[in-house]
């Protein structure tokens, strides 16, 4: 099985109809947090929002509408608004990774500084629990996130972008552990396509092709498991490669 081309990882969001404590969403919102180290696009496929951003230019609205596509990087904190019925293909870079964890949430400084508190907070029910429980762990976190969020978001409009470095901060100390089992995902799953497109380029510039010959086609279907509840919302998924 092939992954997708790029080395990009795919799912079909539903964005949370949960009321938020802040009043944000005719219809709700998903939890604030950013990637350290994925790069994420929305394609808009249903329904009416925005997704809000605190980055290097600070406090930003992006309207989400069918065929829109607003992408983010790396350190940018996000949050999914739900106007009404809102679907978005999520396309998300480092195929692996984000499956693996590379999301922080912008719960509040103080569960941020005690890794156990932050996994405690941040990990849903395992195996055997039943939607209404997973669905109020969800919640539960992502209202957690929403106190951090306003924090952050109030020492965002007091001193600028500088105020998120706490915040990277703490997500880098968070996720150091993981790195080495990270970058054996990346190299097995994201790297080859690098090189496979500096042999192609190399070849061609040679006058040769031979990787024409040894094309491929394969195909994968959904995950049959009920939706995963993800940081914004309800995530149809496919597997990833490797």
């Amino acid at each position: 099985m092939n992954g997708l081309p790029g080395g990009v990882s795919v799912s079909h969001l539903r964005v949370y109809d949960w009321p938020a404590s802040d009043g944000v969403g005719a219809a709700g919102s998903g939890s604030p947090h950013l990637h350290v180290v994925s790069s994420e696009a929305y394609v808009v496929l249903a329904g009416t929002g925005s997704v809000h951003t605190l980055g290097s230019a600070g406090f930003t609205v992006h309207p989400l509408r069918p065929g829109a596509i607003v992408s983010f990087g790396p350190g940018v904190v996000h949050r999914a608004v739900n106007d009404g019925d809102l679907e978005v293909l999520v396309l998300m870079s480092n195929a692996g990774l984000p499956e693996a964890g590379d999301a922080v949430l912008t719960f509040p400084a103080s569960v941020l500084a005690d890794p156990a508190a932050y996994r405690a907070a941040a990990t849903l029910p395992g195996d055997g629990a039943s939607d209404d429980e997973l669905a109020a762990a969800a919640r539960r976190r992502r209202d957690l996130a929403l106190e951090g969020y306003a924090e952050l978001g109030a020492a965002v409009d007091r001193l600028g972008p500088a105020a998120l470095t706490p915040l990277h901060d703490a997500a880098t100390r968070l996720v150091r552990p993981f790195a080495p089992r990270w970058q054996e995902t990346w190299t097995r799953n994201v790297y080859p396509e690098t090189e496979d497109t500096a042999a192609a380029l190399e070849g061609l510039f040679r006058g040769v092709a031979p990787h024409l010959a040894r094309g491929t086609v394969s195909g994968v279907d959904a995950d049959p498991a009920p939706r995963r509840y993800g940081m914004c919302g309800r995530l149809l998924t496919w597997p990833t490669a490797g």
